[in-house]
């Protein structure tokens, strides 16, 4: 006896709920959205921790490198999943504003004041920063910015206030870049400009702009990341943005933070302070 076999034709749009309805939840999103600083893609730091993430949590990390305006900007939208920046002020508007949630400091480093060899304006060890900038703007010598929003460009703009000045061209010059390229101008010009520490030692070797002014409590750079509210927008990742910020915060990330650079400068580039205040540091 033959069976009889009943083919049961479906629309389309039919069998595709019904596949829906049966299958399993679709899995979270392995890919995460680091919007970030350039000045830590600048330092090789990333290039030591994204490697390490990816392989613990087997998550893939893209980086978006801008100044820390635009890094939260686009955090604040929606577009991204976590960020690591270094614009306290900045940094707790957004989180006041709702848009970022969970602000946790994770290491600090410093700013320096750099320039040319010949030194026209004469700021070679002096303590204040402020008393720097002044000696600059009255010897008219050229002062490369970022111009870009950015953590180090938000810090300058603080310490021209603070000394009174208001910068302005032909000697006060904007690059609208990142600080590596804003050191090449510098450079390049003969100028004056304002890095932190961690970016400079890594392209020092190509630079010749010596340290003049550093030490200074006000040059204090801190860094911290923060998780991207998820009513920002449908893109958000957010598992996979806590898991990057708790993985900086980490222990053994942090003590890979504090050996950086030990090999290649003698010194570590930034000092780790998971778990610790802005009071705590001074600031």
């Amino acid at each position: 006896m033959k069976r009889l076999t009943i083919r049961l034709i479906l629309p389309a749009w039919i069998s595709l709920a019904i596949l829906w309805a049966f299958s399993p939840a679709y899995p979270q999103s392995r890919s995460i959205i680091l919007s970030t600083t350039t000045s830590t893609q600048d330092s090789g730091l990333l290039d030591v921790l994204i490697p390490l993430f990816e392989q613990q949590s087997g998550n893939s990390v893209k980086t978006v490198a801008v100044g820390t305006g635009q890094a939260l900007t686009l955090a604040g939208r929606g577009d991204a999943d976590v960020v690591l920046a270094h614009a306290p002020s900045l940094e707790k508007d957004f989180v006041s504003q709702g848009k970022l949630l969970n602000r946790r400091l994770v290491m600090y480093n410093d700013f320096i004041i750099v320039g040319p060899k010949d030194d026209p304006a004469k700021v070679r060890a002096m303590k204040s920063a402020a008393a720097a900038l002044r000696a600059i703007e009255q010897a008219k010598a050229p002062f490369v910015s970022r111009g870009d929003k950015s953590g180090t460009h938000n810090m300058e703009l603080a310490l021209w206030k603070l000394a009174g000045v208001a910068p302005k061209a032909p000697w006060y010059i904007e690059s609208g870049q990142g600080m590596g390229a804003t050191l090449g101008i510098a450079n390049e010009r003969n100028g004056y400009s304002i890095t932190d520490r961690a970016t400079y030692l890594a392209l020092s070797k190509n630079l010749g702009l010596p340290i003049f002014v550093q030490g200074d409590r006000v040059l204090l750079n801190i860094y911290s990341v923060l998780e991207v509210n998820p009513a920002n927008g449908p893109r958000v990742n957010v598992a996979g943005g806590k898991a990057f910020a708790d993985f900086m915060i980490a222990p053994r990330t942090q003590k890979i933070i504090h050996g950086f650079g030990v090999d290649k400068f003698g010194q570590s580039l930034f000092v780790p302070v998971a778990g610790m205040k802005e009071d705590e540091l001074g600031v």
